[in-house]
C-alpha cells in the first residue's frame, strides 16, 4: 500500500499520490487541475481526475460529479495590471445538494486537514452548485 499521511480530526489519510500530484502542479505546471475523492471504506483520499497543462476551468468543472461529493485544485494563470505573469492555486470543496448527507459531513470535516497537508494553496472556494464556483468568481478572487 502506498504511503499515506494521516489527517487527525477525522481518520482520513492522504494518499502519497495526492502530494506527489500536488506538488507537480505546484512546480511543475504539469496539471491544471486535481480532481480528490474520499474512498468511505478504505478512509483513503486518492486521486480522482487530473486535467493536463492544455485544460482549462470547463474541463475541471466537468470533471466533478452532479450527486457527490468532490475537492479539486486548480491552477489559475493570469496578467496583472503591471503586466506580469502569476499562478494562482484554488482549492475547491463541492458538495451538490443531490449528493447524501454522509459523504457532505465526511467532506466537510476532512477539508481543513486536506488544506493543511497541502501547503501552497492560496484562495478556496466552497459550492454547492455550478454558479457559486463559476470562472468569474474565479477571477474576482485575484483582483
Amino acid at each position: 500500500m502506498a504511503m499515506a499521511f494521516k489527517m487527525a480530526i477525522t481518520g482520513m489519510c492522504l494518499t502519497e499520490e495526492c502530494k506527489k500530484s500536488f506538488m507537480e502542479m505546484k512546480w511543475k505546471k504539469v496539471h491544471r487541475y486535481i480532481v480528490f475523492k474520499i474512498d468511505e471504506s478504505s478512509k483513503l483520499l486518492t486521486v480522482d481526475k487530473v486535467g493536463g497543462p492544455a485544460e482549462g476551468y470547463d474541463d475541471l468543472t466537468a470533471a466533478l460529479p452532479q450527486d457527490d461529493c468532490r475537492y479539486a485544485l486548480f491552477d489559475f494563470d493570469f496578467v496583472t495590471v503591471d503586466n506580469c505573469r502569476k499562478s494562482k492555486i484554488f482549492f475547491i470543496a463541492w458538495a451538490p445538494s443531490g449528493s447524501r448527507i454522509r459523504a457532505k459531513m465526511l467532506y466537510a470535516t476532512s477539508k481543513d486537514g486536506l488544506r493543511r497537508a497541502l501547503d501552497g494553496i492560496h484562495y478556496e472556494v466552497q459550492a454547492t452548485d455550478p454558479t457559486e464556483m463559476g470562472f468569474d468568481v474565479i477571477k474576482d478572487r485575484v483582483k
